[in-house]
């Protein structure tokens, strides 16, 4: 009396399928792992109380390549395009 049964369950999960899409439901999957992923490795980074942080040259180029990139896969607007 009063617990949700396998039926139940199985028409809520056939309704948020027909709802979201399972490309979305993938989607949404997806991103939170990630979420949960950098979650977990920003808790084990986390510098202890007094000690400062210490930012690694590694971290600044890749941090500057990363903006590197994107500023080459940016699309540049053409005659075609105004």
């Amino acid at each position: 009396m009063g617990g949700i049964g396998a039926w139940q369950l199985l028409i809520l999960l056939l309704i948020v399928v027909l709802v979201f899409g399972t490309k979305r439901l993938r989607n949404i999957g997806a991103d939170l792992g990630g979420a949960i992923k950098g979650f977990r490795k920003g808790m084990e980074e986390e510098p202890e109380a007094g000690e400062p942080e210490k930012i690694s040259s590694e971290k600044v180029t890749s941090t500057e390549s990363q903006k590197q990139q994107e500023k080459a896969t940016v699309p540049r607007p053409t005659d075609t395009d105004v």
